[in-house]
């Protein structure tokens, strides 16, 4: 394999050298246990994929604690230590990378490889951009093998091209990527905390619709539960037994992503399930033979579709009526309806809900975390009008609400994006030496 990069050789780097990064590492890249360790209540912190956020390690997102014996154990093969960097070589972030900014004894588990800088050669900050810029994602995904999901070895890692200057000139351009992009960083922080706002906004307003209605004057009663508080005195608390005609889920097809098409029937995952409708990026499609053998999990125009398990448990959409033929994973749960006894569109919306995240909330801090079963989503509780029209008034005001909010947050998001591919650009020009730093005053 030959880099993917040029560095467009001109008197800025003609002293620069391209190589295999194995050859500027301290040690060989390593990674954590390849078994699964008990998960304790307190002990030395546990840390997989799932911590590496946004090119740091959030300990908040650890798997749990490991007992010391454990711990003692697993660093013989892979002891984190400061500057050291941390990539996922398995699962859908693979070749996202965080680095160690702390002296707190940890352990890694196996989707995570190990890799630490020989600092006579490479700085450790110019190799966590550098891994982290195109330049050296390009390679990792065009390197990345699939089983049940997209992967990279530690060797195939090894083999691939870093561009190395001078020390001095890694520091420059270290300091002149933390000047640019600090702006950026600020930036894109504060529309995140304003996406979250929006959001918060969004919830309240749906909540107090789903749970007081639109008539302010209205007479109220106690509903008996404690998280829904007073509810209109004509309206009824019920689960979502008392409507849902069938609930259940799919699975993934025997060979995994391996048998995915680049056409066919669409294959929802929870990726693809949103509270403003169902995404289309990422979408797998199945054959028809694989449809027809997972019969009970084709989904019907108007079905309404829960994530039940991961990061996403809780995020619920509606099957629009034109939307065709599809089908779920077992990550994506069915609530099919009578339609003689509720509104699908309102009662999307009462899904969406913290009447209901709360319950899902709770299910999950009082059980093993992994997901919800089908029992538990039957069990779900709510208060609802008992006429169709006024299902129907409620779900109509909701909805112009929430358009204008979805419109203002995707707009956000489109300039976070943009902020994100600028930053991107920034440092790829920096550590393939397309920008001359060597004169450059950073205040």
């Amino acid at each position: 394999m030959k880099p993917l990069f040029e560095l467009e050789r001109n008197n800025v780097n003609y002293d620069w050298q391209v190589m295999k990064i194995k050859r500027v590492l301290d040690i060989p890249i390593t990674d954590g246990p390849h078994e699964t360790p008990e998960l304790l209540e307190d002990g030395v912190p546990f840390l997989s994929a799932e911590s590496v956020k946004n090119g740091n390690l959030n300990f908040d997102l650890k798997r749990g604690y490991i007992s010391q014996e454990d711990h003692e154990k697993y660093i013989k093969k892979c002891k984190p230590q400061r500057d050291d960097i941390f990539m996922v070589k398995s699962g859908a972030t693979t070749g996202n990378i965080a680095m160690v900014d702390t002296d707190e004894e940890f352990s890694i588990w196996s989707p995570l490889a190990l890799i630490r800088a020989k600092k006579e050669i490479v700085i450790p900050k110019y190799l966590y951009y550098f891994v982290g810029s195109l330049a050296f994602r390009e390679q990792v995904e065009v390197s990345w093998s699939y089983g049940t999901q997209q992967n990279i070895g530690m060797k195939v890692i090894e083999n691939l091209f870093i561009s190395i200057p001078s020390l001095e000139i890694q520091k420059r351009i270290v300091r002149y990527i933390e000047y640019k992009v600090k702006d950026i960083d600020i930036l894109i922080k504060q529309k995140g905390k304003f996406i979250k706002l929006l959001e918060q906004q969004r919830q309240s307003i749906l909540t107090e619709a789903v749970t007081k209605g639109l008539n302010p004057n209205m007479n109220m009663k106690d509903s008996g539960v404690k998280w829904i508080g007073e509810i209109p005195e004509h309206w009824e608390v019920k689960k979502v037994k008392h409507f849902a005609i069938h609930v259940g889920s799919g699975k993934t097809p025997s060979g995994g992503a391996e048998i995915y098409l680049d056409e066919g029937i669409p294959f929802l995952r929870s990726l693809n399930v949103h509270f403003d409708g169902i995404h289309l990026k990422d979408l797998a499609f199945i054959s028809e033979e694989i449809n027809e053998e997972m019969k009970t999990s084709q989904v019907q125009p108007l079905d309404i579709l829960l994530n039940i398990t991961g990061a996403s448990i809780g995020r619920t959409t509606i099957v629009p009526k034109d939307f065709g033929r599809a089908n779920v994973n077992q990550h994506v749960c069915i609530i099919r309806l009578n339609q003689n006894k509720v509104y699908p569109y309102y009662f999307n919306m009462l899904m969406a809900s913290d009447v209901i995240n709360q319950q899902i909330w709770f299910a999950q801090n009082g059980s093993s975390r992994e997901g919800l079963n089908f029992a538990q989503v039957r069990e779900l509780i709510f208060a609802i009008p008992p006429t169709l029209e006024e299902q129907r008034e409620i779900n109509e005001w909701i909805y112009n609400k929430q358009m204008k909010i979805f419109n203002l947050i995707n707009l956000v998001k489109e300039q976070i994006e943009k902020l994100k591919e600028y930053r991107q650009s920034l440092i790829y020009e920096a550590v393939t030496g397309k920008i001359d730093v060597r004169e450059l005053e950073l205040d």
